[in-house]
């Protein structure tokens, strides 16, 4: 499966930088996943939990308070004030 640099950043620094396969949150407009290809779009996020398909086919998981996702042709930068790792 393909990848894509993912970004997860807050105030107060970086909270995760890897390639992944999949991130699933959800957004202003419902539940979303970004795969790697994914057309370019902004949405702000909305509190939830959330996880990312990792490339050893792990699940990282996580819980945000909201914030901003940025999807660019190469890369996603998720903009948020605070994630609880499970």
């Amino acid at each position: 499966m393909s990848v894509f640099s993912l970004t997860i950043t807050s105030p107060d620094g970086e909270l995760f930088n890897s390639d992944v396969e999949k991130i699933s949150v959800r957004g202003s407009e419902g539940d979303l996943a970004v795969m790697a290809g994914h057309i370019p779009f902004m949405t702000s996020v909305k509190p939830c939990d959330f996880h990312i398909d990792l490339e050893d086919g792990t699940i990282k998981r996580g819980h945000t308070t909201g914030g901003v996702l940025t999807v660019s042709s190469e890369s996603v930068i998720f903009l948020t004030s605070l994630v609880d790792w499970e």
